[in-house]
């Protein structure tokens, strides 16, 4: 029953997307920049921040809800090491709109999962590198196996398992390993290619691209399939779309400012408290340099509802796009998928 509520207000979400384009899609929330792990790939974590105080957080989402917003994903860092976490999400039904999380999945134990449940998560993602641990990533199918069986066992929201390709992972195959144990434990399975530092693409071989194929042949039964453009990406091939990122997807991180996207920090970079529907009209309309080569998924999907209509006229004031000058050389490298 809790399945099919969900299904509907998924589609109540899509059909108020496609009658209105004045509101946010899905908005990524940042309670904690501090991770647990350190895979040397990733551009979005810390080893000290502090979480961002509750009612601070409260307070986002709650300008989130009031700028019309339709989906809240918690991400991070690791938002499981935030204190109230639960108080967060339990916030997010309570203003009607879906809630998810991306996580690492380390500190998930039953006792966890049932508090998720009882706080209304609708859907969580666990990326999965590899599988065993490596100097590049710990985020391995031997470590996290457990973990995916206590999901299947107790989680009364949708869970999946997001398998990775690109240049830094040392066995290719292990994603399709890895995408056969989702599917194998009644999960959903998608698969992310990794981006470097700018969020741009990196090409997958023909090994890696086979392996692609045979993966996103692997059920559909989640709004987050709409992936199609993968197919772009992963032939190295620039893709035709219209990125809405600052409209109806917006990225907030710590300090509460509101980002294109995890990759381009620093544009707009205007306060959530600050950021009005005409902001977001403006940045409908505006033309990303980024766009054709970009793989960040989550801002793709939500484009995907727009991309039939409204040209964009506008030039988006940031020289490509590629770097911001805030960025330290350790945010240079290779990022996490943002699926």
């Amino acid at each position: 029953m809790r399945a099919i509520v969900r299904r509907l207000r998924e589609w109540r979400m899509i059909a108020w997307a496609l009658i209105s384009k004045r509101h946010p899609v899905d908005a990524h929330l940042i309670p904690i920049r501090r991770c647990n792990l350190a895979c040397t790939y990733c551009n979005e974590f810390d080893d000290f921040s502090k979480p961002v105080p509750t009612e601070e957080m409260l307070r986002r989402v709650d300008r989130l809800a009031d700028l019309g917003t339709s989906i809240i994903t918690i991400s991070g860092g690791e938002p499981l090491l935030h204190p109230d976490l639960d108080l967060i999400i339990r916030r997010i039904r309570e203003r009607g709109l879906l809630a998810g999380m991306i996580t690492n999945g380390y500190l998930l134990v039953p006792e966890r999962i049932e508090r998720l449940n009882r706080a209304g998560l609708d859907h969580l993602q666990i990326s999965i590198d590899n599988v065993m641990p490596d100097d590049v990533s710990k985020k391995s199918l031997k470590v996290l196996d457990k973990k995916l069986q206590m999901l299947a066992q107790y989680a009364l929201f949708h869970v999946n398992i997001n398998s990775v390709l690109g240049s830094p992972v040392h066995n290719p195959s292990d994603a399709l390993t890895v995408a056969k144990r989702a599917i194998e434990l009644g999960l959903t399975s998608t698969v992310g290619i990794l981006h470097d530092g700018g969020g741009q693409l990196q090409p997958l071989s023909p090994e890696q691209q086979s392996l692609f194929e045979t993966i996103m042949s692997f059920g559909k039964g989640s709004y987050a399939r709409l992936n199609a453009f993968q197919h772009d990406i992963a032939r190295g091939r620039a893709h035709d779309w219209r990125c809405r990122a600052g409209s109806r997807y917006l990225y907030i991180c710590e300090n509460g400012l509101v980002h294109y996207c995890s990759q381009q920090r620093g544009y707009p970079g205007i306060p959530l408290a600050k950021y009005t529907r005409a902001h977001i009209e403006y940045e409908y309309d505006t033309r990303k340099g980024c766009a054709p080569h970009c793989t960040v998924s989550c801002v793709q999907q939500v484009a995907m509802l727009d991309n039939w209509r409204a040209p964009q006229k506008l030039e988006a004031f940031v020289p490509l796009l590629t770097e911001s000058p805030a960025r330290s050389k350790a945010e240079a490298a290779p990022a996490e998928p943002t699926l």
